[in-house]
């Protein structure tokens, strides 16, 4: 569905009009940024540089026990900061990407999918960009969006003053590629991971004497297998001593690409904690580095059940590593159960800011943890869905969604269910599912979420004709094909439409 601007303030559209701007208020707002901007307040302000590999699987770094490859400036991250040994991301890309932005659980934010619409954040939610620009930071994003590319989607809505890369979640070129800045196209130059490090580069050095959100959303390890021609050298013929649990259906050159792409990541991590440390702003500047899923191929990953796609551990769990000399003690090592929806009330915490907006959050403030003063921390519950299917974490159960239960920590492989031994864990934890169900699917009941298909049309209108952004791009992974209208593709993502033949289609 597509609506005007105009048809859109007729009808009063909640999720519109919640960003219908008028030049007074952009006045008041410029205004307000130069005093915030200028404030000695400001000038205090830890900065934060976010890294956030795309498909990236837990065991895919030397830190992690990968013995195929080395990630010196990555592991550098857990040597001189704190590594959380269990982070819980999503099953799949832009959902992990809307719980990370907002604190919520992406179903509560509309993100049902990584296509088709389904990823869009809604818009009446705020996103940890709004809160650092709120508090006087100037915020930039270079990289993969995935949570909407019109506007008010886009990212230069969503809190981000500066935005170069791509919107979607799948990339078909990785070499000189077409790409957009601030809603314009432009072309990449060179190896698409370097050029979105580039571009973050000249943005930390351009605002250096303020503070700043420089978050990095790389595309890769996610397919397509491409990667500079110095580092597939490295691992063309190199032997992988290492493989995943299907070990038969492992592909060994897949495995060598990832790991070739996973060095080249490593490298540009290095190039931004460099110029941190040049320009003499490592003391004050906080960096993360995380994954959004599990692996997109099977590979070795620690011996976990599961990759992309699934709700066991080793499709929901990712390396997390925070630094931030002076303050979080190098080496320091959190047991305890945590996840992307931890991010958003953990930085505002560390920052010292206020949220913007007042859904109520299902993160929580790491920062005891970090610093070590947790005297007591409440046990909890993780949950992760995908395509209908839920699975919840405990400190150390997890029940799938079958309702077979796994005690994490005697079996990580989750290879036997105690289901029958611990009926009162299982019994607990199963209640706790069904109440997570109706509480995030309000309107759909258990049932239909449960059977919830992977790409279901989605019923929000695609808005065009705003002043702010004049170009609205309506691309085929966006749209639903009718008739005999055909996609060149399995996949929404990159591909486009097909036998558009008949004027009935």
């Amino acid at each position: 569905m597509i609506q005007t601007h105009a048809a859109n303030e007729t009808r009063r559209e909640k999720e519109i009009l919640a960003m219908n701007v008028r030049p007074l208020f952009f006045i008041t707002l410029w205004l307000t940024a130069v005093f915030v901007h200028w404030s000695p307040a400001a000038a205090s302000l830890p900065n934060i540089v976010i890294f956030l590999a795309d498909d990236q699987g837990w065991g895919d770094l030397s830190v992690c026990g990968n013995t195929n490859l080395r990630t010196p400036n990555i592991d550098s991250l857990a040597r001189d900061g704190a590594t959380f040994d269990r982070f819980f991301v999503c099953a799949v890309c832009a959902p992990t990407r809307a719980e990370f932005l907002t604190g919520r659980y992406h179903s509560r934010g509309g993100v049902r999918g990584v296509s088709t619409g389904q990823e869009r954040l809604n818009l009446d939610e705020r996103t940890l960009a709004d809160a650092l620009k709120a508090a006087g930071y100037v915020t930039g994003a270079f990289g993969k969006w995935h949570n909407g590319s019109q506007w008010p989607y886009h990212p230069n809505a969503r809190g981000f003053d500066e935005y170069y890369g791509f919107t979607s979640g799948h990339w078909g070129e990785y070499f000189d590629p077409p790409l957009e800045r601030n809603g314009k196209s432009v072309r990449g130059k060179g190896y698409v991971a370097d050029d979105f490090t580039d571009h973050a580069l000249a943005f930390v050095e351009q605002n250096k004497n303020r503070p700043f959100l420089c978050y990095l959303p790389f595309n890769t390890p996610h397919s397509p297998w491409a990667v500079p021609e110095k580092y597939w050298q490295r691992f063309k013929d190199k032997p992988i001593t290492q493989r995943g649990n299907e070990g038969e259906r492992e592909t060994v050159d897949v495995t060598r690409c990832v790991l070739a792409m996973t060095e080249n990541l490593d490298d540009n991590v290095g190039r931004v904690l460099r110029r941190l440390d040049e320009l003499k702003l490592t003391e004050n500047t906080i960096v993360i580095y995380f994954s959004d899923n599990g692996p997109n191929s099977w590979r070795w990953n620690g011996g976990m059940k599961g990759r992309k796609g699934s709700v066991d551990e080793g499709g929901v769990r990712a390396p997390f590593f925070i630094r931030w000399p002076g303050k979080i003690k190098p080496g320091t090592k959190v047991r305890e159960i945590a996840g992307a929806i931890d991010l958003l009330p953990t930085l505002t915490k560390l920052a010292g800011i206020s949220r913007v907006g007042n859904k109520p959050l299902d993160g929580r403030d790491l920062s005891p943890l970090l610093f070590g003063t947790s005297r007591e921390w409440p046990d909890r519950m993780i949950f992760s869905h995908q395509n209908g299917k839920v699975s919840v974490r405990s400190q150390r159960y997890r029940l799938d969604d079958a309702g077979a239960l796994f005690d994490m920590e005697a079996d990580p492989g989750q290879k036997k269910d105690i289901a029958a031994e611990k009926p009162d864990v299982a019994g607990k934890l199963s209640r706790a599912v069904a109440d997570w169900r109706k509480e995030v699917f309000p309107t759909e009941g258990a049932g239909k979420a449960k059977g919830r298909r992977a790409n279901a049309a989605n019923d929000r209108p695609y808005p065009v004709g705003y002043a702010e952004f004049p170009i609205t791009p309506l691309p085929a992974r966006d749209g639903i094909p009718h008739g005999g209208v055909l996609r060149s593709g399995n996949a929404p993502n990159c591909s486009y439409f097909v036998n558009w033949t008949s004027t009935n289609d």
